[in-house]
């Protein structure tokens, strides 16, 4: 049987949904992700699917404005921020990575976990959650970081439609 690992980065608090900034008590890849998690566990078994969240060390801004200066920052800096923990890649054949569009790709502290892992002979399926980017560039950015590794063509999820996106979840889920 094959080990998933759904490997995500998700900002609660003050995000943009819909044409406004609300007030997101999880964030949107946290939503697809446990909705992810939840369909493997019934259908693979629960010893199958782990789930690992990257945090940064330095948190962004809790002011939706500010943080998406502090994203376009890094963005431009070609920053690396350090992320909180880790996890062990080698005993997963798939790994989902999930993340929202930031500039046209996703935030920073994944590009520091993805470059300082090995992902050759791993199967990645990207999904992005967005407000109207799709998956951006972050595709391409993935397979320039995990040159060795399957990545898949990605699937987009608009933001506001992450607690209703059970067709994207399928999709993802089937492409295992």
């Amino acid at each position: 049987m094959s080990k998933t690992l759904i490997l995500f980065y998700s900002r609660p608090g003050a995000n943009y949904v819909s044409g406004n900034i609300v007030n997101l008590e999880k964030g949107n890849c946290l939503v697809v992700a446990e909705k992810i998690a939840a369909t493997l566990r019934q259908t693979q078994g629960a010893d199958s699917v782990d789930m690992f969240q990257v945090k940064p060390q330095k948190e962004y801004s809790s002011n939706y404005t500010k943080c998406t200066e502090e994203a376009k920052a890094e963005l431009k800096a070609d920053a690396r921020p350090a992320y909180i923990g880790d996890i062990d890649v080698s005993p997963y054949d798939n790994i989902i990575v999930g993340y929202p569009i930031w500039w046209g790709t996703f935030p920073m502290p994944l590009w520091t976990f993805l470059e300082n892992h090995d992902f050759s002979g791993k199967k990645i399926i990207p999904f992005s959650t967005h407000e109207g980017s799709g998956l951006g560039h972050s595709v391409k950015d993935i397979q320039k970081l995990c040159p060795k590794a399957n990545v898949m063509a990605g699937i987009a999820i608009h933001g506001s439609s992450a607690a209703y996106c059970e067709s994207e979840i399928q999709r993802i889920v089937e492409s295992i």
